[in-house]
């Protein structure tokens, strides 16, 4: 699918509606469409590629399927699929049992609204990552209308009465919760946190979804915060 198109958008947000009932069909494109992002900018192919938080593994074997050399690295046993790929390890992304710049491309997708201490997931992932690298980091921000997750879009209402909504109506408790799983992470701070960092370059910033003009909505304060949806950043570490 052409990046940015409507056509692209209107069929990731598609599979995205129908995630809790075919996860397999929405994951599994998705990792095609992130592993064709990653390829805009280096080939997969023979390349070192450490996938933190990837869950399930899909983007694991995506990139796997394109010749990479790829492994995963997952915190919660409970994320992983059934029968995790080879070489998968349960592992912290605050401190990644590898050396530093042992990868090619560090890779994040949809993790870092779930820390805690997202300037320390980042400064993990440049270590891991040689000189010259890519890192490539996406994330919902809070502001968005799927900052709440699966209690979103009430979480503009609070997040307490969003949750206690999502229970009351589902008849099951929440996967997330404010300040334990899910933080309130922005758009403008994460671009001036970065912006200000001495040992990558921003290589882009840009809407992940967006149908048009991707890298123009984070440029827009305050407007950013809502419209972006979900913020990615391709990164360079420096020499």
């Amino acid at each position: 699918m052409k990046d940015p198109s409507f056509r692209r958008s209107l069929t990731l947000f598609r599979a995205f509606m129908r995630e809790q009932d075919d996860p397999a069909v929405a994951y599994g494109l998705l990792a095609r469409d992130a592993a064709d992002q990653v390829e805009r900018y280096v080939k997969l192919d023979g390349r070192v590629v450490v996938d933190v938080g990837g869950g399930s593994g899909h983007f694991t074997r995506e990139f796997r399927r394109r010749g990479a050399h790829s492994y995963l690295f997952e915190p919660d046993a409970a994320e992983l699929a059934a029968e995790p790929a080879e070489g998968t390890v349960v592992a912290d992304g605050y401190l990644l049992p590898l050396a530093e710049g042992a990868a090619d491309v560090c890779f994040s997708s949809n993790v870092l609204e779930h820390v805690a201490d997202p300037q320390t997931f980042l400064s993990e992932m440049v270590r891991v990552t040689r000189p010259g690298g890519l890192i490539y980091v996406s994330f919902t921000n809070w502001l968005s209308p799927w900052g709440g997750h699966e209690w979103a879009p009430w979480h503009y209402l609070g997040a307490e009465r969003a949750r206690a909504r999502f229970e009351r109506r589902s008849g099951r408790a929440a996967k997330h919760r404010l300040g334990e799983n899910l933080f309130e992470i922005g758009v403008g701070s994460t671009l001036r946190h970065v912006r200000g960092r001495g040992d990558v370059d921003l290589v882009c910033a840009r809407s992940r979804y967006w149908p048009v003009l991707p890298e123009l909505v984070p440029r827009l304060p305050g407007l950013r915060e809502f419209a972006t949806w979900n913020l990615l950043l391709i990164l360079r570490r420096c020499s």
